[in-house]
């Protein structure tokens, strides 16, 4: 199976398991960035990512985007036939990421022991929703009770409301990106220490979207705060709100330093506002942000969003209008940047998704394809990589072992 041409991680070889966002968006990540990832999954249904919202003639949209830069195979790992040709997968990948329950893979008759008597370099990543110990280690999880157990769902919405959930999984996409991290950093050693047995590594969604909170434990800790919900306000900096433009576009205007202060009072023609000793520090315009919030917000709707533009873009007031994705296609900035990208994808034709983040001087990622149909590369991979004869494949595929 050869490595992807291009991308700093060319060559680095991952076997995905896992299943749904979290675990298979750390591959996803590399992937982007030029490692050949092979995806597994079960025969017939596939990856339960498919089942979910959105569908283009019954083709799942979410699943090109999660799983892009992927060849896909199936196979049941359930089975004897599924455990023999996994094993003989397994010498010639880096690292394997997985996401079931703990014990899961032991069940399968797949333990460390053996994982790592076949491959002993191996790097394992295993995503869980608790970890790998602890009195929860068996529950089932998803993103929104890790945001809702960790702290994080509790400081989102309008204050005497109901705790808001976004409309996107935050913490399969935080837990992704700290996969990605952690699988770099496992690489990073094996190649310090070349003799060292390979490792495991255990990543929580819980805890990954608890240490996004940063300094809401320490607040606790040493202040005795419980930060509660303020909406769109900001507890930490002033003013720093959305606010409505006078033909009702919303705009977002974070004024989270003293000199973005007195450059968006001097944009509003408020020099007075910044004199006022009500908020002369930042610390004096959290405590009287209510004031001041309404200040700023009827010099916003006085303005037009076309007048706010120049008015901000010439103080150099840090700002934007809220966007949706509608808006963010018609950007130039996005446009200017190629942040969007056509690629081509077997099933839908040419598809449009997000660029490689971050971008290489001189060894770019790139994408190269959609996410896999099911199945799409079962012949490319037993046939051509493992040597399975096309009578075999279709004994194995008729038994439902791929």
């Amino acid at each position: 199976m050869a490595a992807a041409a291009t991308g700093p991680l060319a060559g680095l070889r991952i076997l995905d398991i896992s299943t749904v966002v979290a675990a298979p968006w750390s591959a996803t990540l590399l992937a982007d960035l030029g490692a050949t990832v092979l995806k597994i999954e079960v025969p017939g249904r596939g990856d339960l990512l498919r089942a979910l919202a959105p569908h283009k003639n019954g083709v799942p949209l979410w699943w090109k985007v999660a799983n892009r830069n992927k060849k896909g195979i199936t196979l049941d790992l359930k089975k004897d036939e599924g455990r023999a040709l996994f094993e003989r997968l397994l010498p010639r990948f880096d690292v394997l990421v997985e996401n079931f329950r703990p014990g899961t893979l032991d069940k399968w008759g797949l333990p460390k022991e053996r994982l790592f008597a076949i491959n002993p370099k191996l790097t394992v990543l295993r995503v869980t929703g608790f970890g790998q110990t602890g009195p929860y280690r068996d529950k089932p999880a998803f993103a929104r009770v890790a945001e809702a157990i960790s702290g994080f769902t509790h400081v989102c919405g309008e204050p005497e409301r109901a705790p808001l959930h976004m409309g996107f999984p935050v913490a399969d996409a935080v837990t992704g990106l700290f996969g990605a991290v952690g699988i770099l950093a496992a690489l990073y050693r094996r190649a310090q220490k070349p003799d060292e047995p390979g490792q495991e590594i255990d990543l929580s969604l819980v805890e990954s979207t608890f240490r996004m909170l940063d300094f809401l434990p320490i607040e606790y800790d040493q202040l005795g705060i419980v930060r509660e919900r303020v909406g769109n306000l900001s507890d930490y900096s002033a003013p720093s709100n959305v606010y409505r433009s006078k033909e009702g576009t919303w705009v977002t205007i974070p004024a989270s330093s003293q000199n973005i202060f007195v450059r968006l009072c001097r944009a509003l023609s408020r020099d007075d506002v910044a004199k006022d000793a009500r908020f002369a520090t930042n610390a004096d315009r959290v405590r009287n942000r209510s004031a001041l919030d309404q200040i700023i917000a009827d010099e916003i709707a006085r303005r037009t969003l076309t007048e706010l533009q120049a008015l901000f873009d010439r103080h150099e007031v840090g700002w934007s209008p809220i966007q949706s994705i509608a808006d963010v296609f018609a950007d130039p900035h996005f446009q200017a940047r190629e942040s969007i990208v056509s690629v081509e994808d077997t099933e839908l034709g040419p598809v449009k998704m997000q660029n490689v983040v971050p971008r290489f001087s001189k060894t770019a990622g790139r994408v190269a394809s959609a996410g896999p149909a099911l199945g799409q590369h079962n012949n490319e991979i037993y046939r051509d990589l493992l040597g399975l004869s096309d009578d075999e494949l279709k004994r194995l595929k008729t038994a439902e072992v791929i």
